[in-house]
């Protein structure tokens, strides 16, 4: 397509895949990279274009897309961004969950490379990815980079909120990946004590979302713990526990007293040690239901 705009993106995996395929849907030129061969294959099926190394992206577009499970994993792509041998303007969108300090080590790290790093994590699933119902925290930017990093974050988001300056979007996030932890240990106990009560849960569980008490936890995962769908993990206990870390070690920063987020830690921290880490993190409910000598 004449004038097609171009995006690079790295890491199309749970999160990545789907956010790339709006963006394609939406008529972007989506140049990808991921180390998993897999991965790229499907982006290939999607209507992508794929590279054998992130610094190929480079001079192809003037925005990448970073969606990465570490931090290590960013530093990687950083490194192999500034090992391009063009020197072209680019930034970098930066959407992953990480600790405030690494955000900032990576925002040095690509200042020293003459690249510009965004903060923009995102809110949500990849369920909710798959539907385009996610959420961009976005900080760091300036009117400068509005051109060039909006219609991006536009196109594989439902809502945008610009909330300050560089690392305000990571806080943000980790303090909505609070309320997401104790409302989905919640919605586990809620459930365990109607099932106990012998209530029927297929009823129950509509006339707690249409309620007072109800959350997105509760309407998103409620569903999996009423069927004990655990193992199409649309957000896995061992990726969660990393961002419990996170938000932790925010918290201990600040001094802010988190007892909610110490009590809900060791029902993930449970989860994990019956071998639950590859499962949902509606995987708590199983984690309380055994506590309670139920039936899993």
């Amino acid at each position: 397509m004449s004038g097609q705009r171009t995006v690079g993106f790295v890491g199309l995996g749970a999160m990545g895949s789907p956010m790339s395929r709006h963006l394609l849907e939406a008529g972007w030129r989506v140049v990808g990279y991921d180390s998993a061969a897999s991965a790229l294959e499907r982006h290939r099926a999607n209507g992508g274009e794929t590279v054998d190394d992130p610094a190929d992206l480079r001079g192809q577009t003037d925005v990448v897309v970073t969606s990465l499970p570490t931090a290590g994993a960013l530093r990687a792509t950083l490194d192999r961004l500034a090992s391009s041998a063009t020197e072209a303007p680019l930034r970098v969108v930066e959407v992953s969950t990480l600790s405030l300090g690494e955000k900032e080590a990576a925002r040095d790290q690509a200042e020293r490379a003459g690249m510009r790093l965004l903060d923009c994590p995102v809110s949500g699933t990849s369920a909710q990815a798959e539907r385009g119902d996610l959420i961009i925290y976005a900080s760091g930017g300036d009117r400068d980079d509005e051109p060039y990093v909006r219609p991006v974050l536009t196109d594989m988001s439902r809502q945008i909120y610009d909330v300050g300056p560089f690392g305000d979007g990571t806080k943000l996030k980790l303090v909505a990946n609070l309320l997401v932890a104790i409302h989905n240990l919640s919605s586990a106990e809620a459930l365990l004590l109607a099932d106990r009560a012998d209530l029927d849960l297929e009823a129950v569980l509509p006339a707690l979302v249409d309620g007072a008490g109800s959350s997105r936890m509760l309407e998103v995962r409620g569903p999996l713990m009423v069927a004990g769908d655990y193992e199409h993990a649309t957000a896995r206990v061992e990726v969660f526990r990393k961002d419990l870390r996170a938000i932790r070690d925010l918290a201990d920063w600040l001094g802010v007293p988190t007892p909610l987020l110490s009590v809900t830690s060791m029902m993930y921290d449970a989860a994990a040690g019956q071998g639950r880490a590859h499962q949902d993190t509606a995987s708590v409910y199983a984690v309380v239901r055994r506590l309670a000598g139920a039936p899993e």
